[in-house]
């Protein structure tokens, strides 16, 4: 296996909480799919859970980063998932799914951390 993309991101939970606080639900709607608004909003602070996810995302979007198809990506076209064994993962469709077939990509690998403060996440994509 060989890395053809990483990506990490790093967000502030404040900042998170304050845009929720001023969007409302448009938030959810915007940047998470159906799966993981349900998710979030479960949770006694939502702003922590938006949060490693968008770092998620943004980490993906920079992973995957390269060309015209690449900066079309949209919000939703990269989900964090469970995996079965319980560890977070990255479903991707639409144009993630196209640019990470371009790649070759056959393997996402993500690690999630977060505090009250900030979230980070960083994205490796595997070739074989």
């Amino acid at each position: 296996m060989s890395a053809v993309g990483v990506g990490v991101d790093l967000v502030e939970v404040s900042r998170v909480g304050a845009i929720i606080a001023d969007k409302g639900a448009r938030v959810f709607e915007r940047l998470l799919t159906p799966a993981e608004r349900a998710y979030c909003e479960s949770r006694p602070d939502p702003a922590t859970h938006v949060a490693v996810r968008l770092a998620a995302k943004e980490a993906a979007y920079k992973a995957l980063q390269g060309s015209a198809v690449a900066r079309g990506i949209g919000w939703r076209d990269i989900e964090v998932i469970r995996a079965p064994d319980g560890r977070p993962d990255l479903e991707l469709s639409g144009l993630a799914q196209s640019r990470a077939r371009e790649l070759g990509v056959k393997r996402v690998l993500l690690s999630l951390s977060h505090t009250h403060l900030a979230a980070v996440a960083v994205v490796v994509l595997e070739t074989d």
